[in-house]
């Protein structure tokens, strides 16, 4: 049931009770989310590669191909994705310094974790439809820092300390 919250909250960022609702989802969780994620997202690829009748791996039985994909394929992704989402929450941090909200790295984790739902889920769609080459998921970057903006300035703003003492 919890993936299912963190699905629909996904879906309906930047509204204030999802985020609030995705603060409060273990980063386990979220983990699992994405790893389900990235895996609805390499079903195009693993697809294309059972479809070419000249691509070796198509001779192979389908137990050792999964496997193979497993390691040489989603692993490498699930790697390259979680690095990509650190880079954006961080980068994140100094747009939150920049607007003057307090918000920790783990919730820009989380919501940027959750940001890349709709862009991933898109290309998978477009991917099982019509072959699109696996290099369109650097589009979700731009989209998930611009999601990003949008969610840290729901956070409200820092007080200063001069005026909180008073």
């Amino acid at each position: 049931m919890t993936l299912w919250k963190i699905w629909t909250d996904s879906l309906r960022l930047p509204n204030k009770q999802a985020m609030f609702r995705l603060n409060r989802t273990g980063m386990d969780m979220m983990l699992i989310y994405m790893l389900l994620l990235l895996a609805i997202v390499s079903i195009p690829a693993f697809i294309g590669v059972r479809a070419d009748p000249f691509e070796k791996m198509a001779q192979i039985h389908l137990a050792f191909q999964l496997v193979y994909f497993l390691i040489f394929s989603y692993l490498p992704l699930v790697i390259i994705i979680c690095l990509l989402l650190s880079g954006i929450a961080y980068a994140a941090t100094g747009i939150c310094k920049l607007l003057h909200r307090k918000v920790k790295y783990s919730l820009l984790w989380k919501l940027t974790a959750a940001t890349t739902t709709i862009p991933f889920l898109l290309y998978t769609i477009i991917a099982l439809t019509y072959p699109i080459n696996e290099k369109w998921l650097w589009l979700f970057i731009p989209i998930s820092l611009l999601f990003m903006i949008k969610n840290i300035t729901v956070f409200p703003k820092r007080r200063n300390k001069a005026t909180a003492a008073k």
